[in-house]
This record gives structure tokens, sequence and C-alpha cells, in this order.
């Protein structure tokens, strides 16, 4: 039977004094009595032409206490990442003469020495050659050289934080190279960065011709000022010092330049006084970034131990961690997709029980090559050298669930 006049008034009002009562109620559990300032009912801030992070994101890459241009260095906060891209903000620097500011439009690279054409090349002659995109690691050759000594780095950014990850885009050096004509005595390039020092490097030329890229962009952005801005040579695998910034000589050569930086710095000093040189790969190295040192376990039960690995020398095919200083291993889980010379995480499940715990973890790539030990390195080469250590990172959990270096 249809509603009255009367009942459809009373109908009314019982639905409007009960929507206010759940409202009410609704106030009464958040604790307020109106919406909060920036709730959905109130307009926030306009866009921009650049967009920044929340006010409430903190991380930030280490910086020494004293800061030179000459000695200047940042380390990147690893344990607090996600996923295997470094954001360009936060991918470590390193340099030897300051960040040069140079304008694009006047930025030029030489390529000459042993090839049929010498060319220089404007920013925007480059930018017209056909283009990659790849995913690949920097790291520094003393990336972990802290920790040859006890007691070693309190936290995973200060251990090995001086290595990073992003999508470079960029010319292959090989479609300049082919095009400008090598000629057959041309062994090695010579790289060339305009900063004050101007940073320079040998590198073979099988190198040049395989992997190597002319890059002018990271992350989908122009390359950072510190990240070699306009252009920087980029050797996926080698070691960081060889992957010149602000790049604007390639010189064909016969034989290596013998340069300072590949002379009295970046050489592996052995035990019978004589030196490894021109250690360009970088072995496979992993680390656990989740629970780390400086960091701590909520409460007992499931904890996801996290990390990161990679090697220079291809595809991470195997992470193992142990959770008994190396006594027994287990296989981690590698998540995809997978890019050789680039970052892998890798996760393992596990249960804390409150009981003293030493974690480790070691990687083996492609190639078969098995993460050492710091005994085994030290065996092989002695502590004299600065450059190079991929040892297995420990961190000791102790039963109050901190986490410190092992």
């Amino acid at each position: 039977m249809p509603e009255t006049k009367d009942e459809e008034r009373s109908s009314r009002r019982t639905f409007m004094a009960l929507t206010a009562a759940i409202g009410g109620l609704a106030a009464c559990e958040s604790g307020t009595e109106a919406p909060v300032a920036g709730g959905p009912r109130h307009l926030g801030s306009t866009i921009s032409p650049y967009s920044e992070r929340s006010k409430y994101e903190t991380t930030t890459r280490f910086m020494p206490a004293t800061k030179t241009p000459e000695q200047a260095s940042s380390r990147t906060p690893l344990q607090e990442l996600q996923g295997i891209i470094t954001p360009s903000g936060l991918h470590f620097e390193r340099h030897h003469a300051g960040i040069p500011d140079i304008d694009p439009v006047n930025h030029e690279l030489l390529v000459h020495g042993l090839v049929d054409r010498p060319t220089i090349f404007t920013m925007d002659d480059l930018k017209r050659l056909p283009s990659v995109s790849v995913v690949r690691f920097v790291e520094c050759s003393g990336n972990g050289g802290s920790e040859w000594t006890a007691p070693g780095s309190t936290t995973a950014q200060l251990a090995h934080g001086l290595a990073s990850c992003s999508e470079w885009t960029g010319v292959p050096l090989r479609v300049v190279l082919e095009e400008l004509g090598v000629q057959p005595e041309g062994r090695w390039i010579y790289a060339e960065g305009a900063d004050a020092c101007l940073m320079a490097r040998s590198v073979p030329i099988e190198k040049a011709m395989d992997d190597a890229l002319l890059a002018y962009a990271q992350n989908g952005d122009a390359l950072r000022p510190a990240q070699g801005y306009p252009l920087r040579l980029l050797l996926p695998g080698y070691e960081g010092n060889t992957n010149v910034k602000w790049l604007h000589v390639i010189k064909v050569t016969d034989q290596p330049m013998m340069t300072r930086d590949e002379t009295s710095k970046y050489t592996d000093l052995l035990p019978d006084g004589k030196a490894r040189q021109f250690t360009f790969d970088l072995d496979a190295k992993s680390l656990i970034t989740s629970p780390s040192g400086g960091q701590k376990i909520a409460d007992l039960g499931f904890v996801e131990i996290r990390g990161l690995a990679w090697s220079g020398r291809g595809l991470i095919e195997r992470v193992e961690v142990s959770v008994d200083g190396g006594e027994t291993w287990a296989d981690a889980e590698l998540e995809g997709p997978l890019h050789p010379k680039a970052f892998t995480r890798f996760r393992l499940p596990w249960h804390w029980d409150g009981s003293t715990a030493v974690l480790l973890s070691r990687a083996t790539d492609e190639t078969g090559y098995l993460q050492p030990t710091v005994d085994q390195l030290i065996e092989a080469r002695g502590k004299n050298s600065n450059y190079h250590n991929n040892s297995q990172k420990s961190w000791t959990i102790a039963a109050d669930g901190s986490v410190s270096n092992a």
C-alpha cells in the first residue's frame, strides 16, 4: 500500500536522523568532529613544472663530514630503496675536481686518433643517432673498501653505498666508431672528461665495440650534472671510474695511455709489491639490505630477508642466504625482470625465534663465479688494496632484535 504524506514525511525524518547519527558515530570514532585539513574535502596544493617528492620522505645520500671538490663522494641509501632502480637524486657520486657547469649547446665530443674520419659531434648530432635504453649498475671500485678491516661499516649504505642502478639512454659507441672507421691498429680508446682534473681512462676497443654507451639520459630524464651532464661514457660491468663523466674526447689508440687514473690510482697493490692494473670487470656481489645494520626487528615471528645482488660479468643466477654465519645456506628467490649487469633483488622468508643470528648472502653469476668470503680474498690478494672488495657481508641480530655489523 502506498505511504501517506504523513508517513512519507516521517520516513524522511527517520532517514535523515539515522544518517546524522551514523555521521556522528564516524566522527566520534575518528576522534574529530570535522574533516581534517588536507582531507578529501579540502583542496590540495597546485601542480608544479617539476614534481618534488613528499615532504614526509627524507631518505638522503650519506655525505662525509669533510667535503672538498677534490675528494667529493656520497653514498646511496641501499637499505631504504625499493625495487632495483636508484632514483637519480640518490645515485652515488664520486668526483675528483667538483661538478662542472656545462651548457649542452656548447658541449662537443671530439672523436679522433686511429679513425678514418675524425669528427666533432654536438649534442644535437649525437641525439639524431640511433639510441638504446638499458638497465645497468654503476659501482665505484672502492665500494666496500672499509670492509677489509674490522669492525667494518655499521650500515648497508656505508658498507656498499658506492653502487647504484639506473636506466641509461644514449648512443652505442660502436655506432659512432663504425661510422668513422676504426683503423686496424686501433686497439684501445682514450676517454677524457671535461672536469677540472680531466679525468681520463684507457679502455680496450673490444669493450668500446661491445656494450659501451654514450649516455645522455638517466631514468627517463637528462643526466644530472653530478652524473656527467650532458654526456658520459657508460661501460656496463666495468669499475666506475672508467665510466668517464662530462665526456668530451675519445681518441682511438694502439695502446693504453697510462694516465694518472690508471697508474697512481685504481690499481691493486699485491703482497709481493706488484700491482694488478686494468682490473676492469666487477665480480659478483650481494648485500642483505633488510634486516641490516642500524635497523631493528620489531617482534618475533615472520621476517622477510631482502637484498640486492649484481655482477659485472652478466646475469645473477643464484643467491644463497645463511642465518647461522655460513654453516648452512638456503636459496633465495630472485625477483624479475632480471637484467645482466644490473641490480637483482632477492628475498627469503624466515622465522626469527629471538635468538642471536648471523645473516650472510652469497651470489653466483652466469659464469659460475661464486662470491667469496673476505678471508678468501685476503688469501688471494692481501690487504694492501682498497679496491674490488666483493666479499660476503654479514650482519648480527641480537636478542633484542637490533642489527649490527658482524
